[in-house]
């Protein structure tokens, strides 16, 4: 049975892409929290170890080849910074943020070139306006979502990800070129709806939806070099995330989980780019905010 059971386990992350999405998006749920797996191979480490079963321990090697696969690669250490670097932060600073300038200065102090905010409420805006300002002359701000900069913003528009169903005014897009590095660099922040986690399972249409919309977006845009920053409400897993993990380079670095604060299972945080590498992704101390910032350093391929 330990020995099925350490199959079983390798199969699942292995070929998660296989698990049917229907009924109840199944696979998305599965694929959200694939990296946990590792605590499966544990345990059943221990049970193997308590039976001493030299069966389950070689089949053990099967989970442990298919997560390294997967996740190893996390673990290593960041490469050396390079001459076209950019460095983000991508923070949902929370609508019930009790200290937007703690957490702007929080940001700041940590000198990123860009930071990419969600969830801005009208009361807050105004206080990461002023305690951002300084040190981010260049702001852009579309509903509830917003990109600083030190570099200057030109053609600041709206993203319209708004997923069908949704009647009320909505607006969590936003696309902005920065001209940085001698070269024009479309940025792209964005806030995917909400899922939940229900008896029938995961309720993530809007969210895929609007996944979609952001893709189409990005995969017209005409510049070459694109950041998306930006709270998916998922894990790069999640195969709701294809529309933007298809076309775009991600973290191939760092865990970085970033949610919930106070005990993170899950990185639902995210930075990629395109014409560019992702470096290591690393989480910055807790704010106000039930999310955790995260920070990586994106290296531009040489412009041609």
């Amino acid at each position: 049975m330990l020995a099925a059971a350490a199959v079983l386990t390798a199969i699942l992350p292995a070929f998660h892409g296989v698990v049917p999405n229907s009924p109840g998006h199944l696979g998305s749920l599965l694929e959200s929290f694939l990296p946990w797996s590792g605590l499966a191979i544990m345990v059943l480490l221990g049970l193997s170890l308590l039976r001493r079963s030299s069966l389950a321990l070689v089949a053990l090697l099967l989970p442990v080849t298919a997560w390294t696969y997967l996740f190893g690669g996390l673990l290593l250490p960041e490469t050396k910074s390079g001459a076209h670097d950019l460095v983000v932060v991508q923070h949902n600073a929370g609508d019930e943020n009790t200290d937007p300038a703690g957490t702007a200065r929080s940001l700041a102090d940590a000198g990123p070139d860009l930071i990419a905010l969600e969830e801005l409420v009208p009361a807050a805006l105004p206080v990461y306006e002023r305690a951002l300002a300084p040190r981010y002359p260049y702001r852009a701000v579309e509903g509830t979502v917003g990109l600083w900069s030190k570099h200057p913003l030109t053609d600041v528009d709206k993203v319209d990800i708004r997923p069908g169903e949704i009647t009320e005014p909505w607006s969590r897009g936003l696309r902005a070129v920065v001209h940085a590095q001698h070269r024009e660099i479309a940025v792209y922040v964005a806030h995917l709806p909400s899922v939940r986690i229900r008896s029938t399972g995961l309720a993530s249409s809007w969210r895929d939806e609007s996944a979609g919309l952001l893709g189409k977006a990005i995969a017209a845009d005409e510049l070459r070099t694109a950041i998306l920053l930006g709270d998916f409400n998922s894990t790069l897993d999640d195969r709701g995330l294809n529309p933007l993990t298809s076309q775009m380079n991600v973290p191939r670095r760092g865990f970085a989980f970033s949610f919930p604060a106070a005990f993170p299972v899950a990185r639902i945080d995210h930075v990629m780019a395109r014409s560019a590498t992702v470096g290591h992704l690393r989480t910055l101390p807790a704010t106000g905010s039930d999310h955790l910032p995260v920070i990586a350093r994106i290296t531009l391929d040489q412009a041609r």
